[in-house]
């Protein structure tokens, strides 16, 4: 998934917030998580997160997109949405049409675009403590806000009513930063927070700015305690009034699947109450209120950042204790685990690592499992184009569908495709060459009937359409071929 803001120091707080007895309470959980039994999955269906606005998507058609995804064994596509006034219904209807699951992904806690939101939206923004919110591309926007959380529901509600999803979440619905209030990018600590606090408990808003303050957050433990609850609460009613609030997604739509998110991170026995300090995470208060058809782990950028070396596949054999908790508040409720394949450059993933990132997740117990981003993966870099399926389109037609997008070398396209037919060579007048994404299409003036052959050569991907440059383009291997039945 895109990420807003990737900031890659690390800091602690080095202050303890709550009661006494709080580090008790974390010694329970981890006592009653051991006694959890995670069930096992037999079977987990491919999955990934795909993000129309890129170029790679441009230029082409929605079907030739279909077609990728499907003939890459996709089951799952969780259609990320950056801007909820802009869907591609084509893309949903043709997904379906495949026979594959489709989730309208959508983010919580902003947007990358504001184009045709509503006069005073403004309004709406989380106040960070010193980062100029929206200068990066990614505007924050408060849970604490009524007019955006209802117009954020009545806009799912709508969208969920026109378009045939089968599922809907909203990822990254909690607050920045990671580090706390030591991070420059944490809110949300402006009027619309302000206001709600003090409507909840009569109190002024703890001060993250001025240390000389007589409320500076540090100073005053008990009230910093309860603006960790406050925040806690604020996300989780947040999820709630969309998805369970009058004329809500389950309103409108009863047969939807409901998806919640949170995160999962290998910081220390305490990474749990890290979340719930720093982002107002608590997935087991998340899932009793919400009571989700599905919850997702998504993986921290503190973890996703790593190279492949840094992070083996099987690294959320470090998030069980996440998994645990889930399963402590419903034991069947089906959990995900995702990762980014590609977001930096430097820490692309390989297929390869994907498929064990898979079949380690089922064995860890996950029912499934999704990665940000479909083409920003290491397949895209470094494997070949290959053929993989052909099929008649009438009498006059035959479509080749490869395994990614790609072009044709030369100018005398027609050369690079060969007829063989009972071992012999032939020439069926091929007349016209379309190029549409992964998808060639052979136009011949002869009717050929029976099954024949097409060997295929000088065909190349498209590094020009990729996130990262620098890449070179890979060829298609010699002798490369496909059977048309």
């Amino acid at each position: 998934m895109k990420y807003a803001l990737v900031v890659l120091a690390i800091c602690s707080l080095g202050i303890r917030c709550g009661k006494e007895e709080e580090p008790n309470k974390v010694a329970e959980q981890e006592t009653k998580q051991e006694e959890i039994v995670i069930p096992k999955v037999t079977a987990i269906k491919p999955s990934i997160q795909v993000d129309l606005g890129f170029s790679y998507y441009q230029n082409r058609s929605i079907k030739s997109i279909v077609d990728e995804l499907v003939i890459n064994g996709y089951q799952i596509v969780h259609y990320f949405v950056t801007n909820e006034n802009f869907i591609n219904k084509e893309f949903i209807d043709e997904l379906r049409n495949a026979k594959v699951e489709v989730w309208l992904m959508t983010l919580g806690n902003g947007t990358y675009s504001t184009s045709n939101y509503p006069a005073g939206w403004q309004e709406w923004k989380m106040s960070l403590k010193e980062t100029n919110n929206g200068a990066s591309g990614f505007t924050f926007l408060s849970p604490f806000n009524k007019d955006f959380v209802q117009w954020k529901k009545k806009k799912l509600a709508e969208i969920v009513t026109k378009y045939s999803f089968d599922g809907i979440e909203l990822a990254e619905a909690y607050f920045p930063a990671w580090n706390g209030p030591a991070n420059p990018n944490y809110g949300d600590i402006g009027p619309n927070a302000a206001k709600a606090f003090k409507e909840a408990y009569g109190l002024e808003m703890p001060d993250f700015k001025n240390t000389s303050a007589s409320n500076y957050y540090t100073k005053v433990p008990s009230v910093y305690y309860k603006w960790i609850e406050f925040r806690v609460t604020g996300i989780n009613e947040f999820l709630n009034e969309i998805y369970n609030g009058n004329g809500g997604v389950r309103e409108v739509r009863p047969d939807i699947k409901v998806a919640t998110w949170s995160l999962g991170i290998n910081a220390g026995n305490k990474s749990s109450y890290q979340l719930t300090e720093n982002q107002g995470l608590d997935v087991k208060a998340m899932i009793k209120l919400v009571k989700p058809d599905l919850h997702y782990i998504q993986t921290h950028w503190p973890d996703w950042i790593k190279n492949e070396q840094a992070l083996p596949p099987n690294y959320h054999n470090d998030y069980i204790n996440f998994l645990r908790e889930i399963k402590e508040v419903d034991l069947d409720l089906p959990v995900g685990i995702q990762a980014d394949i590609g977001s930096i450059k430097e820490m692309i993933k390989s297929e390869e690592w994907l498929n064990e990132f898979a079949e380690s997740a089922k064995n860890n117990g996950f029912s499934t499992f999704t990665a940000y981003e479909y083409h920003i993966g290491g397949h895209m870099y470094q494997l070949p184009p290959k053929v993989l399926k052909a099929t008649r389109l009438g009498e006059d037609c035959v479509q080749l569908s490869f395994n990614k997008r790609v072009t044709i070398l030369g100018t005398e396209w027609k050369k690079n495709f060969k007829f063989i037919q009972n071992n012999e060579e032939i020439d069926p007048e091929l007349y016209k060459v379309e190029l549409d994404g992964n998808q060639i299409r052979l136009y011949l003036k002869e009717n050929l009937k029976g099954s024949y052959l097409i060997k295929v050569e000088n065909i190349e991907d498209t590094p020009e359409l990729w996130l990262h440059s620098g890449f070179n383009a890979n060829k298609i291997s010699s002798g490369s071929e496909v059977l048309v039945n």
